[in-house]
């Protein structure tokens, strides 16, 4: 199946990622990669040749340390207007395990924070090659687990944290989930997965379709694979790959996809299996956009209701 094209707003972005003439990430060291321009640095590029600005947030941002797995990790909270305590959301960036961080995945936490008015607490976990499998798995149970104890601290209220994240955070969110109920934690009352990294399979249709799509390919995911993983068996680890996972009494759970995107079948497949284990799961498919468009809300119009559907989603759990 050919690939989509992008609509024109989405088009408009990877215009400038391109014009930013960063080179293949599949070719490069991990450091040379974390180098390359990201479709934020596109976003803001066509922001100023507009003219234009990221819009005004009413949301409040600190710089704090939380607790991981094996020492403190970087974070980054956003607080909304308002009267405390607010529900809480614990956020996992993307960038296959091994690029990227709460500063490039800004837009997307600041953006659900005002619009589901509630604390986002974006925690930049380990990467690889540096920190190999299963490091950010293990940061991201550790970090909810300091949530726990500390919401109050943050303005939260320790009784409705959800946790959220895009590509590989989206497989984190999901992970602590499946952590929270297998170790006998307090549940999160929702899991937000934006475009999540649910299938270890390069064979899908999306896969295919998408194996040379920007600004997330085939290749990329391979690399991502090599840099993380201790061993290529480590990609049919159910916390990998999620489709593998036992999904029975997960908290509701909202999934959004892109479609231009190798993940999208991976998590539509998870959708179709955590309604199948009595889960409440609503899948939201945004056509015409590619991978990384959630935060992209001051360049395509998707990238807004993709935010208020999540916050739709998210709000009457957190009132519960």
């Amino acid at each position: 199946m050919k690939q989509a094209a992008p609509n024109q707003q989405m088009q408009a972005v990877l215009d400038e990622l391109a014009a930013l003439g960063g080179k293949p990430i599949a070719t490069l060291t991990a450091t040379e990669a974390r180098k390359q321009p990201t479709p934020t640095d596109a976003v803001m590029a066509l922001l100023r040749k507009r003219g234009g600005t990221q819009p005004t947030s009413m949301v409040t941002t600190v710089d704090r340390p939380v607790g991981g797995a094996a020492g403190e990790l970087p974070a980054r909270i956003y607080t909304p207007v308002g009267t405390a305590p607010f529900p809480v959301l614990l956020y996992f960036h993307g960038g296959g395990f091994v690029l990227a961080d709460k500063d490039v995945y800004d837009a997307g936490p600041r953006a659900l924070a005002q619009a589901a008015n509630c604390v986002v607490v974006s925690v930049d976990y380990r990467k690889g090659p540096e920190h190999r499998f299963p490091a950010a798995h293990d940061d991201a149970v550790a970090a909810y687990r300091w949530l726990l104890k500390h919401a109050q601290s943050l303005q939260g209220d320790p009784q409705r944290i959800a946790v959220g994240g895009e590509s590989a955070g989206g497989n984190l969110a999901a992970n602590v989930a499946i952590a929270a109920r297998d170790q006998g934690l307090q549940m999160p009352v929702h899991q937000l997965l934006v475009y999540p990294m649910a299938s270890s399979d390069m064979n899908t249709p999306s896969y295919v379709e998408n194996a040379d799509a920007k600004p997330l390919n085939k290749a990329m995911m391979v690399w991502f694979g090599e840099q993380y993983f201790q061993d290529p068996a480590d990609a049919k680890d159910p916390r990998i790959n999620l489709v593998s996972a036992k999904l029975k009494q997960l908290p509701p759970t909202t999934i959004i996809t892109a479609q231009i995107d190798p993940l999208r079948s991976g998590g539509e497949e998870l959708a179709a299996l955590l309604k199948s284990a009595d889960v409440d799961v609503a899948l939201k498919h945004y056509q015409g956009v590619t991978h990384e468009f959630f935060g992209m809300g001051a360049a395509v119009d998707e990238a807004k209701q993709a935010v208020a559907f999540s916050a739709a989603r998210l709000k009457p759990d957190f009132a519960r």
